[in-house]
Parts: C-alpha cells; sequence; structure tokens
C-alpha cells in the first residue's frame, strides 16, 4: 500500500485502533479546555459570540434571500453526495469489481426484462450455443430440454443413481449464465483423473446432488442451479419420465439408446420412446402456451430436436400457441442420423414425428437456413471429426410442398465454419421474428396461419398465375 495520507488516515481507522483514538483525540480536547480556563476565557462562550458575529457580518453583505439559497444549495449538495455514496456502497456489496458493471445490470433489468417471451426446444450443443446469442436480447428465455441421453457422464449417472442425464440442462444453464464468473467455469470443469470421477463435470454431480435433496425433483434443482450462476432465463426438462430413445431404421432393425443410434450405420425410418407418450413437465407446456416466439433446434435432428414432440402434450401446445414458430436447420448433415439429408428431408422428419400429414405453418412458420458454403478441411484430422458430413443441400421446390417458407441468413462461424456462430444466428432469428411480429397472423379454416397479406398474394398468384403465362 502507498504511504499516501489517506491511506494512513486508513490504516489508523483499523478495527481495534478506532476507540483509543477517540479516547485519546478527547483527552486532548479536555487539556486544552483546560488551559482556556485558566486563562480566563470560556471556549463555548467564544465560539457561541463568534457564530453570532460572523452570521451577522455575512447578512450585513448579502441579502437573506441569497444567504439562505446558498444554504440551501449546500445543503442539497451534501445529500446528494451521500445518497449516491450509500447507494453504491450498498450495490457494492451485490456488485462486486468482478461482476457486471452498475450500467449492464440496469441495461439487462430495463431493457433485456421486457424481451419477447422466447421458447427454445432442443437439447445437446446446438441448443445451448444459441442460447448464448439470445441471452443478449431478451431475460424471457425458457429452454425445453430433452432427458433421452444415455451417454458420457450423463449416461453414468442415470445408470448408477437412476436420476435424469443433467448434461444438458447443465449446459444449458451454463449458456444462459455470465460468462465472466467463476462459478459458471466451475460447472463446466471436468473432471480428467480419479476412481468414479474421470469424465464427469462438477455441474452434472452438483446438478445430481441437488436433485437427490429434492427427493428427485430436477426442476427444482435446475431451478437452483439457475440462480446460483445468475441465468437470464430457465431451463426445463421436457418430462420427468425416465424415457429411452427407440429407433426403427428403414433395413427393419431396431436400435435402442440414443447413444446407439447415431452409430448404428443405417437411415432412420421412425424414432419412438420407451415408456410410450410420456407425460410433459407442465411448466414446459405453460411456457409454449405463452411464448411469442418458438424456436426448434438447432441440434441432432433424431436425437435432440425429435424426441421432445414425442412427449405427450407438446406438440399440441405448439400448434395451439400463438407465437411465431420457427425451425433452424443445422449447417452440416450428421453422419448415422442425416446423411445425404437436404433442407425438407430435415422439415419433413419434423412434420413427420408430430403427428404426420400437418400442415408445417402449424408447427413452424418458416424454417432458417444458411446461406453461407461451410469449409471442410480435408487434413486427417477434420475428416476423423466430421467423417462423411456434408452442407445441407437447400431445395426449395420441396418445401413449398410442405408449406413452410424458407429463410436464409448468414449463420456460421468463422472461427469453425461447420457450426452456427451464436451471434449471427441469434441476430438473424430475431430479425426475422421483429417482422413477422409486425403483421398480425390469421389462423384459416385449413388451419394454415398467414398474414391477409400473404394470403391474398398466395389467392392473386392461384387465379391469375395460369393468365400471366399465357
Amino acid at each position: 500500500m502507498k504511504t499516501t495520507l489517506p491511506n494512513r488516515i486508513r490504516a489508523l481507522m483499523l478495527p481495534g485502533l478506532k476507540r483509543w483514538i477517540l479516547v485519546l483525540l478527547f483527552g486532548i480536547s479536555v487539556i486544552v479546555y483546560g488551559v482556556f480556563l485558566l486563562l480566563g476565557f470560556h471556549p463555548i462562550a467564544v465560539l457561541i459570540q463568534f457564530t453570532k458575529e460572523m452570521m451577522g457580518n455575512a447578512a450585513e453583505a448579502l441579502p437573506y434571500r441569497i444567504s439562505g439559497l446558498i444554504v440551501i444549495v449546500s445543503g442539497i449538495l451534501f445529500v446528494c453526495f451521500g445518497m449516491s455514496k450509500t447507494i453504491l456502497s450498498v450495490l457494492g456489496a451485490y456488485l462486486p469489481s468482478d461482476r457486471e458493471s452498475i450500467p449492464d445490470v440496469l441495461y439487462r433489468r430495463r431493457h433485456l426484462d421486457r424481451g419477447p417471451r422466447v421458447v427454445v426446444i432442443g437439447g445437446g450443443t446446438g441448443l445451448s450455443n444459441l442460447l448464448k446469442g439470445l441471452k443478449s436480447f431478451t431475460n424471457n428465455i425458457t429452454a425445453i430440454v430433452t432427458v433421452g441421453d444415455d451417454g458420457g457422464s450423463s449416461g453414468r449417472l442415470r445408470q448408477e443413481l437412476g436420476v435424469l442425464p443433467p448434461g444438458d440442462i447443465r449446459n444449458c444453464i451454463t449458456a444462459l449464465a455470465d460468462e465472466e464468473t467463476l462459478v459458471t467455469e466451475l460447472f463446466r470443469y471436468r473432471f480428467d483423473a480419479g476412481q468414479g470421477l474421470e469424465g464427469h463435470s462438477f455441474g452434472n454431480l452438483f446438478l445430481t446432488a441437488l436433485s437427490a435433496m429434492t427427493k428427485g425433483d430436477m426442476l427444482e434443482a435446475s431451478r437452483v442451479a439457475c440462480r446460483v450462476l445468475n441465468s437470464c432465463g430457465q431451463v426445463l426438462p421436457s418430462t420427468l419420465a425416465s424415457i429411452c430413445l427407440v429407433a426403427e431404421l428403414e433395413d427393419g432393425r431396431q436400435v435402442k439408446g440414443e447413444s446407439s443410434i447415431t452409430h448404428a450405420g443405417g437411415r432412420v425410418r421412425k424414432l419412438m420412446c420407451e415408456p410410450a407418450n410420456p407425460q410433459a413437465t407442465p411448466e414446459a407446456i405453460e411456457a409454449i402456451l405463452h411464448a411469442e416466439l418458438i424456436i426448434l433446434g438447432p441440434g441432432s435432428l433424431y436425437t435432440s430436436i425429435i424426441p421432445n414432440l414425442l412427449i405427450q402434450g407438446v406438440v399440441d401446445a405448439i400448434k395451439l400457441s400463438k407465437a411465431r414458430k420457427l425451425y433452424v436447420c443445422n449447417v452440416m448433415t450428421q453422419e448415422g442420423e442425416t446423411t445425404d439429408y437436404t433442407v425438407s428431408d430435415h422439415v419433413q422428419a419434423v412434420l413427420a414425428h408430430a403427428g404426420g400429414n400437418l400442415r408445417g405453418a402449424r408447427l413452424m412458420h418458416a424454417v432458417l437456413i444458411n446461406s453461407e458454403i461451410p469449409e471442410i478441411g480435408t487434413d486427417p484430422a477434420s475428416v476423423a471429426k466430421f467423417g462423411k458430413a456434408q452442407p445441407v443441400r437447400y431445395d426449395p421446390e420441396r418445401l413449398r410442398e410442405v408449406g413452410v417458407a424458407p429463410y436464409r441468413g448468414a449463420l456460421i462461424d468463422p472461427q469453425v465454419s461447420v457450426h452456427h456462430d451464436p451471434v449471427k444466428l441469434s441476430k438473424v432469428i430475431m430479425m426475422w421474428y421483429l417482422r413477422k411480429r409486425r403483421r398480425k397472423p390469421i389462423i384459416w379454416r385449413d388451419g394454415s396461419q398467414a398474414t391477409a397479406r400473404e394470403r391474398f398474394a398466395s389467392l392473386a398468384l392461384l387465379i391469375f398465375g395460369p393468365w400471366f403465362h399465357r
């Protein structure tokens, strides 16, 4: 510490010294008072007389209105100074220097708290990647996460302790949290050694412990974790039932388990879950019904997105919701799940598992498609990582057949061009939402939703289109 005068004064004000310094000053004051009495002066009377004469002289020099105004302004300045220091001291206790600044907190409370109610449905890294960008636009985010994971740390905890797989829930909670806090990094920490601990992340163990303390209530465990990390939203499992994914392949085989589906080496014809028709979380249904924007994906088609649509009540809630609905298509195909899939193949797979023969506009108003060309390395490391994955091909003709409008944008990460960039993706989504929000959709007799302008434009094209082509 620098040996400046303010620092020396602060050092004297340390606990344990202040009382004795006050005793010392009191003793010196008594001695000075006694000296003045010996000399025939009464200090208090002299001080009163001096103050009276000074105030009288001031009144003669300045009119009483001006002097009164000066005194009032001086008092106001002292009050403002004291209030500002008091407020900063109180806020400093809740906002240490390693957290957000006060303007950032005010921005989040005043602006982001009034943002749109967004529900994102999916799982895996795709969902958490999107949440990192969306939290810059609104605090009213609800992530509905699949609970079919049976691999890695989550699979081990699920098998050994019978809890819901916490991995995807933990990823979403940390994605919505303050990125700069040590607690967030702690939740992401993964043990790389230790018998029984190797491969586990601290966040998974924390959620598992909370679930055990709440008698298996993963919802309450998720709420507590969100409060610990100061997350700007809520993360909900799509169901509280322990489900197992079952894929029926085109060659007739049935594969059980999420981790086994991607390694089965076949094309998925139908996805099911055991037990069939598990009950959805009531909080998830309520969030969907009250949402202003519903986003499906991004993420693995058959192991992250579609499993949520197999939960009883989720599809019905999406169809009944008056929100704008958007499906985010992946940048790349996924080997073992969507090999050689086009954009329309992704959309048709979602619609087929949402009840079949369903007009796309009831489940999604548009599909968001990447318009950039991803760069895939040819080195052995890239080949080993991405395998036979290829960019998802855009086929607008087939999309029109299912009634889903395409919406394209530059979405890929400049660092990892095969993945979505969180900032780019969230900006394009919010731009689409704000444009569509200005036009109120109408529910027509055939169940489709479209604005009046879109509906009449379609009718005009249908009626007068052949005449223009003659």
